[in-house]
C-alpha cells in the first residue's frame, strides 16, 4: 500500500472526500518531493501537487507518479474545479499545523464544503517506516558514524568545542549529508551537564565531552550521541559512564514489538535512580521517534505509559546523567523496532574513550 493509499484508507474511515495538505513535511512524505511554495490535495480518486515555476520542472521529475503536478496562476480556482468535478463535500486539513487565520481563509475560499480536522492522522501513518525510509535513515546514520570515526582519529585536547562541532559537520557533509538533523552539540567540562548546550569557542575542558549530532539523507534524519573523556578518567567518571551505559543497554534489551513505551523509560530511569548520587539527574525522556523530522511520535517517556511500540517504528535510546556545575554524560543510538527485538542503526563504539 502506497502512502497515498494509506491516507485514502484513513479518509474512508473519517468519511472524507479529500484532504488538503499544507505542512511541508507531510507534503514531502506523500509526494516524495520537497518544496516550500504550494500544497498537496488528495481526493478519493486523484492526487494533485500544486507549485510554482521554481519547483515545477523538478516536481515533474521527482514527485511520485500518483500525483498530477500543476503550475497554475490561481490555486483556489483549481481546487474549486476539483471540488466540483468530484462532488466533494468534506475536506480534511491539518488542524495542528493550520493557524486560526488560515482556517478562516480556507472557509471563505471553499464555501459549501465542510472542513474537518484530521488531527494526527498523518503523524500516525508516518510512524511505521517503509523499507526505503529505513534505507535512507541507515545511510544518514552511516554518514554520522563515519564522521565520529574521523573525529576520533584527529581530535586533540587543545581543540575548541566549536572546532569539534565543525569537524563533525564537515565530515558529515563530505560523507554525503544533504544537511544536519539539528544544530550539532559538542560541550565539555561543566557544559556537558547541559543536555542541549551550545558549542563554545573555548578549549576542551577536562572531564566529559558530549557530542550529539545527526546527518540528513534524502530528507531523513539520523541522531546519535557519544560521550568521551578529555584527560584520564577517574573512578567517579568511570562509574557515571558505566551507569549511563547500563541504562542504555538495559532499555535496548527491553525494546520490541508490543512493549510499553513508558516502561522502557522506567527501566533506564530505575537503573540510574538506584544510585543515590544520581537519583533525579536523568531529567529528560529516554527517547523519541525519528524520520523526516528528528523529533516525531511516539516518545519514550514517563508520560508514555499505555503507548505500545510496533514493528517498523524508529526510536532513540538516550539516557543521561547530568551533575549541574560539574559534568554530564549521554549515550544515544537510533534503533528500529522489530518483532523480537531491535536493530541499531549506529555502529560507533560505546566503550569509554579517553582523549589525552
Amino acid at each position: 500500500m502506497t502512502r497515498v493509499e494509506k491516507l485514502r484508507a484513513k479518509m474512508r474511515d473519517m468519511d472524507l472526500d479529500a484532504v488538503l495538505i499544507l505542512d511541508e513535511i507531510n507534503q514531502r512524505y506523500l509526494s516524495d518531493f520537497s518544496f516550500s511554495d504550494g500544497f498537496v490535495f488528495v481526493t478519493s480518486k486523484t492526487a494533485h501537487l500544486l507549485t510554482d515555476f521554481r519547483y515545477y520542472e523538478m516536481a515533474i521529475g521527482e514527485a511520485s507518479g500518483e500525483f498530477t503536478v500543476t503550475m497554475t496562476k490561481d490555486r483556489t480556482d483549481y481546487i474549486k474545479a476539483c471540488i466540483s468535478e468530484e462532488n466533494i463535500k468534506r475536506i480534511g486539513f491539518e488542524g495542528g499545523f493550520v493557524s486560526y487565520q488560515s482556517f478562516i481563509d480556507l472557509k471563505n475560499k471553499y464555501e459549501g464544503v465542510e472542513l474537518v480536522d484530521i488531527e494526527n492522522t498523518l503523524d500516525v501513518i508516518r510512524q511505521i517506516k517503509s523499507p526505503d525510509e529505513i534505507e535512507y535513515m541507515q545511510k544518514a546514520q552511516d554518514i554520522a558514524d563515519g564522521a565520529f570515526a574521523h573525529l576520533m582519529k584527529m581530535i586533540k585536547p587543545d581543540m575548541t568545542e566549536l572546532e569539534v562541532a565543525t569537524e563533525l559537520e564537515y565530515a558529515m557533509r563530505r560523507g554525503g549529508a544533504e544537511g544536519f538533523s539539528f544544530d550539532t552539540i559538542a560541550v565539555s567540562g561543566d557544559a556537558s551537564a547541559l543536555p542541549h548546550g551550545k558549542p563554545r569557542n573555548v578549549k576542551l575542558r577536562r572531564g566529559f565531552l558530549t557530542m550529539d549530532f545527526g546527518a540528513k539523507y534524502k530528507g531523513y534524519c539520523s541522531d546519535m550521541t557519544r560521550t568521551v573523556v578529555i584527560g584520564r578518567a577517574d573512578c567517579e567518571i568511570k562509574k557515571l559512564y558505566d551507569t549511563v551505559l547500563r541504562a542504555h543497554l538495559g532499555a535496548m534489551a527491553y525494546l520490541r514489538d508490543g512493549i510499553d513505551a513508558g516502561e522502557a523509560d522506567k527501566i533506564a530511569r530505575d537503573i540510574i535512580d538506584s544510585f543515590p548520587e544520581y537519583k533525579g539527574t536523568f531529567g529528560h525522556s529516554l527517547g523519541h521517534s525519528v524520520g523526516l523530522l528528528v523529533h516525531e511520535a511516539p516518545g519514550l517517556s514517563p508520560k508514555a505509559f499505555g503507548t505500545r511500540l510496533h514493528t517498523g517504528q524508529v526510536v532513540t535510546v538516550e539516557p543521561g546523567i547530568y551533575l549541574f556545575g560539574k559534568y554530564g554524560c549521554r549515550i544515544e543510538d537510533m534503533v528500529r523496532i522489530c518483532d523480537d527485538g531491535i536493530v541499531s542503526f549506529a555502529h560507533s563504539p560505546k566503550e569509554l574513550i579517553e582523549i589525552y
